[in-house]
């Protein structure tokens, strides 16, 4: 039997919940594998998988046969079929931070449940523990992202555009085997670097400029998440306190992170740091990893729970200066019982493109 849906029943059950409607496909693909449009429904007895005619083809050549999911097109489907599939089911459960409250009245309508119930994000905080293939997957995606950090090193020069390194990130990706880009490519140079999600534009890489590369890719549906701040010519003499700061701080949460490290106590060393020198830490120090850009656990002072074995997150002090310039550096990490093991693995040190003689103003 499909391990996952193994693994929601009986948590449902604990929950005095008889089905599911599993709409969100982030979740439909953690379940199954399925990429392709649709409703997974976990009823009583049976799970049902129901998409439409163009896609049957797909659903059917990703399943198998200890899936034990039975496949719809919903254009055989009757009202009368739809009333039956949580037949005797006192309670049902729904993702309530995906569906829409016209989803929620439609799913009423068709269903005809006795109770739709909250799940309060079950599969999303079951996805932040990692699988060994989830691990494996998130590794080739960060491997590519560090192969393309590499090309990059070489291929950026002064007068070049933001935007024109953006095209070459997502080049790369396409050529050499990602799905393509995770989330939009930031290139952020010069003051635009204040801005921690800048928009890539048409300026022009000038000599003494930061620019900020926060970058990554999906590998069969799993994400990377890295940044690097280089510097075009040279490193300004301001710019190297403020990346020292910086970089000190991400490598000293990359020692404290491991499986029992309180989230909280991680973002408020990184914070107070910072303040003591006259900074502030503007965003979350990091974030969940996997089938999302963005998923739990959140680091951020606001989350008192602890890490846990074979969570990927990521490790991304920043401090932006507003109309000066932003320094953030970030990995992708596999926490583990005795530390983190970075999966991005690109260099950090004062790295310096289109170099000239003077590295310091």
């Amino acid at each position: 039997m499909n391990e996952k849906i193994k693994w929601l029943r009986e948590k449902l059950r604990g929950l005095n919940m008889q089905g599911m409607i599993v709409s969100n496909p982030v979740n439909i693909k953690y379940l199954t594998g399925i990429d392709a449009e649709g409703t997974l429904l976990i009823t009583r007895k049976e799970n049902h998988y129901i998409t439409d005619s163009r896609y049957l083809e797909e659903v059917q050549s990703v399943l198998t046969i200890d899936d034990e999911i039975i496949v719809h097109n919903f254009c055989d489907i009757s009202s009368y079929d739809y009333e039956n599939f949580f037949s005797f089911c006192e309670n049902v459960g729904f993702e309530e931070n995906y569906v829409t409250y016209a989803t929620y009245k439609l799913y009423m309508h068709l269903y005809k449940a006795n109770n739709l119930e909250e799940t309060e994000k079950i599969l999303e905080k079951q996805r932040m523990i990692k699988d060994e293939k989830e691990i494996e997957l998130i590794q080739k995606a960060c491997n590519l992202t560090d192969d393309c950090f590499t090309h990059l090193l070489s291929y950026i020069k002064i007068g070049m555009t933001e935007k024109q390194i953006v095209n070459e990130i997502e080049k790369y990706f396409l050529e050499h085997g990602a799905d393509g880009p995770s989330f939009e490519t930031i290139v952020a140079s010069g003051k635009n670097s204040s801005k921690p999600h800048a928009k890539s534009t048409e300026k022009q890489i000038e000599a003494g400029d930061p620019i900020t590369i926060d970058f990554g890719c999906k590998y069969k549906g799993y994400c990377s998440d890295m940044t690097r701040t280089i510097f075009a010519g040279y490193l300004p003499a301001k710019m190297k306190q403020v990346y020292d700061l910086v970089l000190k701080n991400q490598l000293q949460t990359e020692k404290d992170m491991k499986e029992g490290a309180s989230i909280r106590i991680l973002h408020k060393n990184v914070e107070n740091d910072f303040r003591l020198n006259g900074y502030t830490l503007d965003h979350s120090l990091g974030h969940g990893v996997g089938l999302e850009i963005h998923e739990l656990p959140y680091i951020s002072a606001k989350n008192d729970n602890l890490l846990k074995a074979n969570m990927v997150v990521t490790n991304e002090p920043g401090i932006y200066l507003p109309g000066e310039f932003g320094i953030r550096i970030e990995d992708t990490v596999l926490i583990t019982k005795s530390g983190c093991i970075n999966l991005t693995k690109s260099e950090k040190n004062d790295i310096i493109v289109d170099r000239k003689e003077e590295l310091f103003k």
